[in-house]
């Protein structure tokens, strides 16, 4: 069977390659077997023995014409379903040559696209060898492409950059190569390819040349990398500027307030306060221009601490009120009952953004006064904080420009007020760094209100406490004799505990109202004058329990009208407000004031403490000396950090500790940090007692403080010194060994 096919094959492969041999073939054994058939049939109808019978004959031919019909019949037939088959081949011939035709034209106009993308395109096969390069790699090869193919042809490479496989198996990596053309960065796409089945895949490289945009980015790296020692070579200027500034400071203020505690006549006195005045505003300013550039640097830390909020607000109201009672102001606080007690927040940063927007409160009122209210805000967890002034306003075409940087109102405002304008840029930005923003209400010679809204969350431990218990003051009436901004804060805190409060500003309306009732308390204010006030507590004494007269700080030292029950001293605070009106029995007070005198600043204690002072500067060391000496401490001055250790190591050698080392950390020879650590290392080697260490630091930044307390100090005191907070932190010594200021 397979032998036939083979020969039926083999005939149709000659008929396609010889068709006209073919063609004289069939043509010559047709005409042979019609001349045979007929040339037989003839001859044997003329032979005698033939047996010719014409009937035969004829049934015979009509037999064979009928043979030949239906032979000629199907032939017709089988030529007919022939050319249908032919005119569908036709059919299907056209379609694959249309077919053919758009595949080639796609073909064309990818190879071009191919040539003449701007990626360099290169396949090669298992050997290296290239066998395609399109137009884009044949120019910055600078050779033809004729040339590349079949050779092994590669760039020269300067730098290998990074590399990457993706999931698929595609190779990404960075070259830098030498062309004609100069040195570039191409970055490749490497991957097996696969052109025709049966054959073997070929690596495909494509590359984009890249050398504009890792300029760009090594251009960019660069400037950031200065960028960056430039903020390091600020920082280490501020440091050493910080340093080179409170020093001399230290002494300027210190002395300062030595000279002020020895007898000087007006004039020399006056003259050593203007120092000191000085000295603090300088100090101010370094203040300021220091948080400036730690926000510009963006080192500005935000601390993550519960604090107690109406706390806060109080004692920046205390604070504050000797600069307001000096210009003859009210200042006061208000804090919002349904706040909760203890909120989680940067409670350093918050007061300076207060201190600053109520001292410039302060600073622009001449008249009336400065209220800090706390009201919840919009937001869950938000808190807003309201400074209310009576001052001069802020017109509303300079209200966005204060916020800027070294801007003020106006030039006027400036030569009259003075400042740098870098407060409200730097609360600002503090605020925003909080999360929350500071908003601007003001109308010119109608004062102003700044609201800063910033979210702080309750803390954790202070669910459901308060600040002190609330008194229950409903029903009864207090009659409040006063005026100015803190007696509406006032009567606003009564009327929420229950009270029915009567605000009068008049003294004869309070002496008409006094016999109307019976009053639960009369709180009178001694700002409407010392005899009115008294007048009034005496008239009061038949009509009220409790009389309670409101004193400034500067006035609580006066003698009183006996028929005050109490006093409370205004800025007021709450607790104290509500602990006076709990009192349900008249307590009479002969010797109100003046108060038992308290104790002079410079009072020694009763026993001192031995302190170790490692200071090189002379001015600061004897100052230090001088405001030691006078809290009642034995002082040892060491000049640097060589001589601390060694007077450190002699008096533990001798039994004879000290109880406190204040190291100063820039010294020469050795400095502060060093001689802590050594002092650590020799206490851990020995297993001796642990000597509390404060650093005197002029520098304030954080990566300092940081530094202070991995080289084991517990704390550090900040030039210019303080001489209350210095007796504070010393007086706290024994009961903390971790002090912080």
């Amino acid at each position: 069977m397979s032998r036939t096919f083979r020969i039926k094959v083999r005939m149709r492969r000659f008929r396609r390659q010889h068709p006209r041999i073919a063609f004289a073939i069939r043509s010559f054994m047709i005409f042979s077997a019609t001349f045979g058939g007929a040339y037989g049939f003839v001859s044997g109808s003329r032979s005698e023995n033939s047996g010719y019978d014409p009937n035969a004959f004829a049934i015979g031919a009509s037999f064979l014409f009928a043979l030949a019909c239906l032979g000629l019949a199907t032939l017709s037939m089988r030529l007919r379903f022939v050319s249908k088959r032919l005119r569908t081949l036709a059919v299907h011939n056209e379609a694959l040559i249309d077919r053919n035709w758009e595949l080639k034209e796609a073909e064309e106009r990818a190879r071009s696209l191919f040539e003449q993308q701007g990626d360099l395109i290169v396949l090669r096969d298992h050997q290296g060898r290239i066998t395609f390069a399109n137009d884009a790699y044949c120019a910055l090869a600078g050779q033809a492409r004729g040339a590349l193919v079949g050779t092994r042809f590669d760039f020269d490479v300067l730098e290998q950059g990074d590399s990457a496989r993706e999931s698929n198996g595609t190779r990404i990596h960075d070259q830098k190569i030498a062309t004609p053309h100069g040195a570039r960065w191409i970055a490749w796409r490497e991957g097996y390819v696969r052109l025709d089945a049966g054959q073997a895949a070929e690596l495909q490289s494509v590359g984009r040349d890249v050398t504009d945009r890792t300029e760009t980015e090594r251009a960019l790296s660069e400037a950031r990398d200065q960028a960056d020692a430039a903020n390091r070579a600020k920082s280490r200027f501020l440091a050493m500027a910080s340093h080179e500034i409170r020093t001399p400071l230290n002494g300027i203020i210190g002395m300062g307030g030595l000279l002020l505690d020895t007898h000087l006549t007006p004039e020399q006195a006056t003259y050593a306060r203007a120092v000191k005045t000085s000295g603090e505003a300088l100090m101010a300013l370094i203040e300021e221009l220091l948080d400036y550039s730690k926000i510009e640097a963006g080192k500005l830390d935000l601390e993550q601490r519960p604090f107690a909020l109406s706390t806060l607000i109080e004692e920046i109201t205390e604070l504050l009120a000797p600069r307001a009672q000096a210009k003859q102001l009210e200042i006061a606080a208000y804090v919002d009952e349904r706040l909760p007690l203890e909120v989680v927040g940067d409670a350093a940063r918050l007061r300076q953004v207060l201190l600053n927007l109520a001292g410039n409160a302060i600073k622009f009122t001449a008249n009336g006064g400065v209220a800090l209210m706390v009201e919840p805000g919009t937001w869950p967890n938000e808190i807003c904080f309201l400074v209310r002034d009576t001052g001069i306003g802020i017109a509303p075409e300079a209200q966005q420009r204060i916020f800027r940087e070294f801007e003020q109102a106006d030039e006027r405002v400036a030569r009259t007020y003075g400042g740098t304008g870098l407060g409200l840029a730097i609360s600002e930005r503090i605020v925003k760094r909080m999360g929350g923003h500071i908003t601007l209400t003001s109308e010119p010679g109608k004062g102003a209100t700044f609201e800063v809204a910033v979210p702080l969350a309750p803390s954790q431990g202070a669910t459901g406490q308060t600040t002190f218990p609330s008194p229950d003051l409903a029903g009864k009436s207090i009659l409040l004799i006063a005026e100015g901004i803190e007696a509406s804060l006032i009567a606003r805190r009564l009327e929420r505990w229950g009270a029915q409060t009567c605000l009068v500003t008049d003294a004869s309306v309070a002496e008409a109202l006094l016999p109307e009732r019976s009053w639960h308390a009369v709180l009178i204010d001694r700002a409407i004058g010392p005899a009115v006030a008294d007048r009034l507590g005496e008239t009061a004494r038949a009509h009220a329990l409790q009389r309670l007269v409101l004193l400034t700080s500067s006035s609580r030292h006066e003698k009183f009208s006996l028929a005050f029950t109490g006093f409370l001293v205004k800025p007021l605070r709450a607790a104290s407000l509500a602990a006076r009106l709990t009192l349900t029995t008249e307590i009479p007070s002969p010797d109100l004031a003046p108060e038992p005198p308290a104790e002079a600043p410079g009072a020694a204690p009763a026993q001192g403490l031995s302190i170790l002072v490692a200071e090189d500067n002379e001015i600061n060391a004897l100052l230090m000396r001088s405001l030691l000496t006078k809290l009642g401490h034995r002082v040892v001055i060491a000049v640097h950090g060589e001589a601390a250790l060694e007077s450190w190591l002699a008096a533990s050698s001798a039994g004879t500790p000290y109880d406190l080392v204040l190291m100063d950390i820039q010294m020469p020879q050795l400095d502060g940090i060093e001689a802590t650590k050594r002092i650590r290392s020799h206490e851990a080697s020995t297993d001796g007692r642990h000597t509390p260490i404060l650093a005197l630091t002029a520098n304030t930044l954080v990566e300092d403080r940081y530094a202070c307390f991995e080289a084991g100090m517990n704390g550090f005191l900040i030039k210019p010194l303080d001489r209350d907070k210095l007796d504070e932190a010393l007086a706290g010594l024994a009961a903390s060994r971790h002090l912080a200021m």
